[in-house]
């Protein structure tokens, strides 16, 4: 009695330690994990966040054209020369005299008024640096739609491998009846090899799916910024949400939709623009101002020693008078700009509404489909039961059997494309709203 309980508490052990072997090789990879790495790891992502940084470094230091500017120099001489001069009314000369001069100054220059110009460049640091916010926003977007379509498509691939699974064995089943009928007299060699035939292009349809897999994940690995290798599982279902409503859809892509909030920034930059132009009719006024040393040292000069030191101030004024009219057309130029960007606007606009009319049809016919589908591949499951028992019996033909073998593999495919058609659509609904920010990013 106590060898077989043994024996049946090591088997047990053996069953237990395997199967946390086969959990620890293949981690779960859930859509929100998939998301989180992506937005953390994704290259992409990195370098946007490095130039909404950038963008962020110039705006907080943009002050700089409201504070005077401070420089410092300094510079010392030596020199050994000859020379013969007239002192008096009397000849002179020198043989390597020694000079030296020696000078230093601190120098503030200082913009009291340019037009408004500087307030203007201040403000389009700030509007460059939420530009670069929105299109890291937008990034990160596009990259969580593509996760959750990779990540999908997974799902659907995984899925379709077991229908294939599942097929495989009904062709054996096939196989082993045909064999029994052959040895029983009723059954025909013909039959037999058109099964083997079926069974290797049944084996071969999951070899190509498999293959499918695999590219799938490598693919998914990419975005996650992960080596083409990494194993992982995923979850086995697509979850398709069906109450998204029209109007709270649309409402959101007018007021929350990251392009087009792209296209009202930029139109708000060409404004600027036009404002720092106009600002260079205004007189631009600036105050200088100084501290200077200087001192000099001459052996064989008139003059042996001078050393000066003093403070300057001064204020200047300038005004453009006349430019070849150059301002005026770069001012209308910008102001075209500023229309061309409403115009972009609008033309954004209604590409929005566009596409959000033809996803949200795409949407509601494959909720349409996925019932429908469902209801095909229930009616496909029973038809090939009441087929695989009256082929048992006899009282249909192999080919009969095949077509209802045929039939119940082509409603399952629908059925799991039209979930993932519909998740798509979902997808696409959510980026286009902005409701992908708010699930992920936020």
């Amino acid at each position: 009695m106590i060898k077989p309980l043994l024996k049946a508490l090591f088997g047990c052990f053996l069953l237990v330690a395997s199967s946390q072997s086969i959990l620890y090789a293949q981690q779960l990879l859930t859509i929100d994990d998939a998301v989180f790495i992506g937005l953390e790891n994704n290259y992409g992502i990195q370098i946007s966040r490095n130039v909404a940084e950038q963008a962020g470094n110039n705006y907080s230091y943009g002050l700089y054209n409201f504070l005077p500017s401070v420089s410092l120099s300094t510079a010392r001489s030596e020199q050994v020369s000859d020379s013969e001069f007239i002192a008096g009314g009397e000849a002179r000369s020198t043989s390597g005299a020694r000079s030296s001069n020696t000078n230093a100054a601190v120098n503030l220059s200082w913009t009291l008024f340019d037009g408004f110009r500087m307030f203007a460049a201040y403000d389009q640091l700030g509007m460059l640096r939420d530009i670069s916010d929105q299109e890291l926003r937008l990034n990160m977007e596009l990259l969580v739609a593509n996760i959750s379509f990779a990540y999908y498509n997974i799902i659907r691939i995984n899925e379709q491998l077991k229908i294939l699974e599942n097929n495989l064995d009904v062709s054996q089943e096939r196989i082993e009846i045909e064999e029994t009928k052959v040895d029983l007299g009723s059954g025909s060699e013909y039959d037999l090899l058109q099964a083997r035939t079926d069974l290797n292009a049944d084996r071969a349809a999951y070899i190509r799916e498999r293959n499918r897999l695999s590219e799938a994940k490598i693919y998914l690995n990419e975005l996650l910024a992960r080596q083409p290798d990494t194993t992982f599982d995923i979850t086995d279902e697509i979850n398709v949400n069906r109450d998204l409503a029209r109007e709270e859809l649309y409402h959101k892509i007018i007021t929350e939709n990251t392009e087009l909030a792209l296209a009202r920034m930029q139109k708000d930059l060409t404004g600027l623009e036009v404002r720092q132009i106009r600002g260079e009719r205004y007189p631009e006024i600036s105050l200088t101002s100084g501290y200077s040393f200087n001192r000099s040292e001459n052996d064989g000069g008139f003059i042996r020693f001078n050393e000066t030191t003093g403070f300057s101030v001064g204020i200047s004024a300038r005004v453009a008078i006349f430019d070849g009219a150059n301002i005026t057309r770069r001012i209308q130029n910008a102001r075209i700009n500023h229309r061309n960007a409403e115009l972009s606007i609008e033309m954004q606009k209604l590409r929005l509404e566009s596409d959000f009319e033809a996803v949200y049809r795409a949407y509601l016919n494959a909720i349409e489909l996925v019932d429908l589908e469902e209801e095909n591949f229930s009616i496909a499951e029973e038809t090939l039961d009441i087929a695989l028992e009256r082929f048992r019996l006899g009282s249909i033909s192999s080919l009969e059997f095949r077509e209802a073998q045929r039939t119940f593999l082509q409603a399952e495919n629908r059925l799991i494309n039209t979930k993932y058609d519909a998740k798509v659509a979902e997808t696409e609904l959510l980026q286009l709203s902005g409701e992908l920010r708010m699930l992920f990013i936020n």
